[in-house]
């Protein structure tokens, strides 16, 4: 439930070595590369963006053809396994081999742009074939061009053309002029015809064809169409078998995946060992790394790195007008939940983590909105399931497992209090398959039955809301008091507890509150005197204090005035915990239903089939639904309610320099 509180280093080293000082932070991964330190006439920075765009190549290189084996060779692998650990000794020996293996790479990437290459081919001339269907019918070749006295014109007009048309365009040209117009296809885009004259009328022929429209071809081989669609169709027999060989030559490759993917991670960190680099200051003959690194691995930054080299180590408070990165530390439940707060934002350097506090609200608030015993178990039973058959999972989905493994728990316990197990599965079966007729009536909650006392439900939830409100409250005045601000702390704490709490002790007694709950409550004469009295205290507190920027008194009463117009959003506030109640109210009610409806074909062999069926579409639905929509109020609760009372947010991320890889995880010796 903190920050984690950080260090800033400084190492002075040999130039010679800087590169292996480096090497050995990314392999410890707990520091953070960065400087503030500015640039004089001895000490800069270099310029090292080449050499890691060398390396992000490299890298991406690897990547593309990892991707390709996995286009033609998929590897049997799902989301849970993680990374594949591997040992120091097969890393080196990559390492060893990394020119073969980035010539290996290049020649699959190679090989897959042919097949790119031989595909494009196949569809030109699948084109090509399609633009030669219109001229199938021609029995000679298309650059034909007639006899020694004789002219072959073949071309197309747009659109539909009939020979009566086409000779009444040729005569026009002059009763003297003699063809034979043979028409080869005809559809509503075009019309390809023949036309056959004497040689000296060609020009006259096809300037008053051209009247029309006609044009010739733009391709004129030297088949018949028909042979050479034929010849393209061989061309493409040959494409698609290179296509199959050069596939069989990519899948011979499987073998090297594994090294591919060493290889590209080793590219990565070497880039990122550059990038490392270009920050770190630098003279003729040493060189200065700055960063922060956590206070509790400061003791084994030191050892590692002063056992190695020769170096000038220092450690440093953080100055507190200067921001360091956040890093988070929670114990092994509320970690699970530290993706939900940096979701919305880390906390600044001085400012709480709500991690731990949130967390408790945040299981405590899924299982209510889920509410169904069997729901929660198979929730809590699949996650720990999968959390213990792939323990190399990555963490951040190992984080996820937890959560909703622990919201499963939660769901089980709230399901148990209401009485929900698959909604009223017991009951339907009892009734329908044990023919119990007052099944139907049991109850099995320990607590109540939310639908038959709802009203009892939303007063719960508005508890709980109120408790959760006035928890993130308690959570602004520690940081006040925390930061010396006690006015603060009376003004916009104290008083709002005062004037809220005597607020609610003024509403229960009424015949409004009596309405909801069901039953009249009578307070003490005393206790309503207290209730008025701490009423007023608080509003005439929000009254004077609500804005102490203004020393105009007046000024100060008028915005105080308007601190006081926020008891509304309290309200609204308080009235969003009604979700609760809705989304679970939601889940035994849409169970019931499709339960009722496969009930409703009986206990016979082919009514029990439809039950079934229709009973584990029905959960599969209302689990994925419900599930989705407790994680999505869920947090809606804790960003728009909780942290609203008390949470600024804004930190910078810690980024330790470590080995980000893609693929493996190296086991150190």
């Amino acid at each position: 439930m903190a920050v984690m509180q950080m260090q800033k280093f400084s190492i002075c080293a040999l130039k010679k070595d800087r590169n292996a000082i480096l090497k050995t932070l990314q392999a410890v991964g707990t520091v953070q590369i960065g400087t503030s330190t500015e640039e004089d006439d001895v000490f800069s920075r270099e310029d090292a963006s080449s050499q890691r765009s060398v390396y992000e190549k490299s890298a991406h290189q690897a990547d593309q053809a990892l991707e390709i084996l996995n286009e033609y060779v998929p590897e049997k692998k799902n989301m849970f396994e993680g990374k594949d650990l591997i040992g120091r000794d097969y890393y080196d020996r990559v390492n060893a081999d990394q020119n073969q293996l980035h010539e290996t790479a290049g020649t699959i990437i190679g090989w897959n742009k042919q097949i790119a290459e031989d595909k494009a081919n196949i569809t030109r001339i699948d084109a090509q074939i399609e633009g030669l269907a219109p001229w199938m019918d021609l029995d000679v070749p298309m650059n034909t061009v007639g006899t020694e006295k004789t002219s072959l014109i073949i071309g197309a007009f747009p659109g539909e053309h009939t020979l009566e048309e086409i000779y009444a365009s040729i005569a026009e040209a002059g009763e003297e002029i003699a063809a034979d117009v043979n028409i080869i296809s005809v559809d509503r885009n075009q019309t390809c015809v023949s036309v056959l004259c004497l040689k000296a009328q060609e020009k006259a022929v096809e300037d008053a064809l051209r009247t029309q429209g006609f044009a010739r071809p733009s391709n004129t081989p030297h088949l018949t169409p028909a042979a050479m669609a034929e010849d393209y169709r061989a061309q493409q027999e040959k494409l698609n078998a290179e296509i199959e060989g050069l596939k069989e030559k990519i899948a011979s490759k499987a073998d090297a995946r594994q090294d591919l993917k060493v290889l590209s991670d080793f590219y990565t960190m070497r880039a990122d060992r550059y990038d490392a680099l270009g920050s770190v200051l630098q003279s003729r003959s040493t060189v200065i790394i700055q960063g922060y690194v956590p206070e509790k691995y400061s003791d084994h930054v030191r050892s590692v790195i002063e056992e190695k080299y020769d170096v000038l180590l220092e450690f440093s408070e953080v100055p507190e007008d200067e921001d360091m990165p956040i890093l988070l530390s929670n114990n092994s439940f509320s970690s699970n939940f530290e993706g939900v707060v940096s979701s919305y934002a880390l906390p600044k350097r001085n400012e709480l983590d709500p991690t731990t506090i949130m967390s408790m609200f945040y299981v405590f608030y899924f299982g209510m909105m889920l509410s169904d015993a069997a729901y929660g178990a198979i929730m809590a039973i699949v996650c720990f399931a999968l959390l213990f058959k792939f323990p190399r999972m990555s963490p951040s989905l190992r984080k996820m497992m937890k959560l909703f493994g622990f919201c499963g728990i939660s769901t089980i316990f709230w399901g148990v209090m209401f009485g929900g197990y698959f909604g009223d599965l017991i009951q339907v079966v009892a009734r329908v398959w044990g023919g119990n007729a007052d099944a139907a009536n049991w109850n099995l909650a320990v607590w109540f039955q939310p639908l038959d006392d709802p009203m009892k439900l939303l007063l719960f939830c508005m508890l709980v809301g109120i408790i959760h409100l006035f928890t993130g409250l308690g959570i602004k005045g520690y940081q006040l008091l925390k930061a010396h601000d006690i006015p603060g702390f009376i003004g916009d704490v104290l008083m709002w507890y005062a004037f809220l709490i005597g607020l609610i002790l003024m509403l229960i007694p009424t015949s409004i509150f009596a309405g909801i709950a069901g039953s009249q409550i009578v307070f003490p004469d005393p206790l309503n005197q207290f209730a008025k009295w701490l009423t007023i205290i608080g509003l005439v507190g929000l009254l004077l204090m609500g804005d102490r920027s203004s020393k105009n008194p007046v000024l100060r009463v008028a915005l105080g005035a308007y601190s006081v117009y926020g008891v509304t959003s309290w309200l609204s506030d308080v009235l969003s915990y009604s979700r609760l109640l809705a989304l679970g109210l939601a889940t035994g009610v849409i169970a019931q239903v499709f339960n009722q409806i496969g009930s409703m074909f009986g206990s016979g062999i082919i009514g029990t089939i439809l039950f079934i069926i229709i009973f584990l579409i029905g959960t599969f639905l209302n689990m994925a639904i419900n599930i989705l929509g407790a994680y999505v109020h869920t947090n809606r609760l804790q960003y728009v309610e909780f942290f609203n009372k008390f949470y600024e947010g804004g930190g910078t991320a810690f980024v330790p320099f470590r080995a980000n890889t893609k693929y493996v995880d190296i086991k150190e010796d």
